[in-house]
């Protein structure tokens, strides 16, 4: 699988250990940076861009980090076909993908544990999507965007 992942200075660290993490599974990674967490940076650029990887078809899936995994979640939700939430429980991630067919995740380094963040980026990345009646509301979500 390919992920793609975007991080501000606020969000680095976390950015490394899954970065790390998905590589260790056999993932391929596209790291769109930032590269260090020394220099203040503006979350919507690497939001952005990582979620350009997903709509392109560059990566299968994206993970953004911030301070609160909340800003930089927006940024990416504003890309056309982006479906983001902050991954803040295991319950949520699941849904997330199950019902919503999330296709990026964002984490808060500064609020979430780096294992609770590593058990749902696996979560997020092996549960299906259900579909069924859940198809037609992520279609609603895609009728909103064209309005």
């Amino acid at each position: 699988m390919k992920i793609s992942i975007g991080c501000d200075h606020g969000g680095f660290d976390l950015k490394t250990a899954i970065i790390a993490h998905l590589k260790e599974l056999g993932h391929e990674v596209l790291d769109e940076g930032t590269y260090n967490a020394t220099d203040s940076v503006d979350y919507p650029i690497f939001g952005e861009k990582a979620a350009l990887d997903v709509k392109e078809g560059k990566a299968d899936f994206g993970i953004v980090c911030c301070t609160s995994g909340e800003g930089i979640m927006m940024a990416a939700n504003k890309v056309k076909g982006i479906r983001c939430g902050v991954g803040y429980d295991d319950v949520v991630v699941e849904k997330m993908r199950e019902h919503n067919n999330a296709n990026m995740i964002s984490f808060g380094q500064a609020y979430m544990k780096t294992e609770d963040v590593l058990r749902r980026v696996d979560i997020f990345l092996k549960t299906p999507f259900a579909g069924g009646r859940h198809e037609r509301r992520v279609n609603e979500i895609s009728d909103i965007e064209n309005k």
